[in-house]
């Protein structure tokens, strides 16, 4: 038997960039998304977390994500759609809609669930996929993102984070392992930073019990395909079949050149040589376009003239800007006014100033980085270390994010109750 579906991850419904709505832009990927999945008829599309932005998210990005369902459920009404909670999403809030799910053949795993006598809850861990038949092609595990309170203290295996990892893989494997035959394929969905995965500026750090990065040695033999989601450059991590499909869409100016796609997979299980495993990385097009502009003034001032000149009338549709200038005196107070006046009229969205310092006393190569922009913890946390005089070194950052992990988590909680 063969098994065909889609991976996708790092949806981010509900992202403002820069205060500005991305819904048209999700709105064009998932219309996209619906074409591909109208022409090849997939038996499942896996969605690997981060559905949402963020853990509450608003009505209307939760009504575009059950609109697609329903859209989805149309078009192709035997297509599973699984999905998993990313660290962006609440798990419990994804879970309380099953039986809207249901209706369109949809099913969600937000949490890790055990059993009263504090075994693991496999059945809810592991979906079985079929084919238009109604056969059994494959079985899913799937893995929400790992929440040290949900996964530890459950029994001898869970006594902290790295034991109820290593636990909760060997158990889900070894029972699909028992409930497959050989046609059929195993995969392995998961939300997780993943050792040796490249990330961007817009991933929001993830740390398990002192652990950010988890090693692939989780997956063992027998694992047909991975698929991975967090980090948001479309990756394969170590080998061919272990891969991050990547966001949808650019969620930061560092992710200008990546080629964001949905991975089409095949699987022949009853085929151990090629082309037992194939895949294709559907490249979506880009609806809103993103520019980083850098040079010193003169230069900066030169380009955004020079950009294309005509004009879009949806303000949701405008590209972005981002400027870094280079200076070695500080700015004019209008200088925002000027970058305003130099773009072409009714096209451009500036959403990003920065200036880069140049100092002339050591080196004239030697530049100092100011961002007109919040700084994230783990930024302001080095930055006071080093005023103290202290080298802010591996372990002490590990340490460092793993209390904001935790009070992260906290304020959940208490979002929660």
């Amino acid at each position: 038997m063969t098994v065909r579906f889609f991976h996708t991850s790092d949806w981010h419904l509900g992202q403002f960039f820069y205060n500005h709505s991305r819904h048209y832009e999700h709105e064009q990927f998932l219309t996209w998304l619906l074409e591909q999945i109208k022409q090849k008829q997939p038996h499942a599309l896996l969605i690997a977390g981060d559905i949402f932005d963020v853990i509450n998210p608003s009505s209307q990005a939760q009504k575009q994500l059950y609109q697609f369902l329903a859209d989805a459920h149309q078009l192709a009404p035997h297509m599973q759609t699984l999905m998993i909670a990313g660290n962006h999403d609440s798990g419990y809030r994804i879970e309380q809609v099953e039986p809207l799910l249901e209706k369109y053949n949809a099913k969600t795993v937000g949490v890790i669930r055990w059993n009263e006598d504090k075994t693991l809850n496999l059945d809810r861990l592991i979906l079985p996929i079929y084919d238009e038949q109604k056969q059994i092609v494959a079985w899913c595990i799937a893995l929400p993102f790992l929440r040290s309170a949900e996964i530890t203290g459950f029994n001898d295996q869970t006594t902290n984070s790295q034991n109820a990892i290593a636990y909760l893989h060997e158990q889900l494997i070894a029972e699909a392992k028992r409930r497959k035959t050989h046609d059929q394929a195993i995969i392995l969905m998961s939300h997780a930073h993943m050792q040796g995965g490249e990330t961007s500026d817009s991933e929001r750090p993830i740390i398990i019990g002192n652990e950010e990065a988890l090693s692939t040695t989780l997956f063992e033999d027998g694992i047909d395909y991975v698929a991975l989601g967090h980090l948001h450059k479309p990756q394969k991590v170590g080998q061919t079949h272990i891969r991050y499909s990547g966001s949808p869409i650019p969620l930061s100016f560092s992710e200008i050149n990546y080629k964001h796609q949905v991975v089409e997979v095949t699987i022949h299980p009853e085929q151990k040589d090629d082309p037992y495993f194939q895949f294709e990385a559907l490249e979506i097009p880009r609806s809103v376009q993103l520019h980083k502009i850098r040079g010193e003034l003169t230069e900066v001032m030169q380009q955004l003239k020079s950009l294309p000149s005509e004009v879009i009338e949806s303000i949701d549709q405008r590209e972005y800007i981002d400027i870094e200038y280079h200076t070695l005196t500080p700015p004019q107070p209008n200088l925002r006014q000027q970058f305003e006046n130099a773009l072409p009229p009714d096209r451009y969205r500036l959403v990003r100033i920065s200036r880069q310092y140049l100092s002339t006393e050591n080196s004239a190569e030697q530049q100092q980085q100011i961002h007109l922009e919040p700084p994230t913890p783990e930024k302001l946390f080095q930055q006071i270390w080093e005023k103290k005089g202290y080298h802010a070194d591996d372990e002490v950052k590990k340490d460092f994010m793993s209390l904001v992990a935790q009070a992260q988590q906290q304020l959940e909680d208490q979002h929660k109750s």
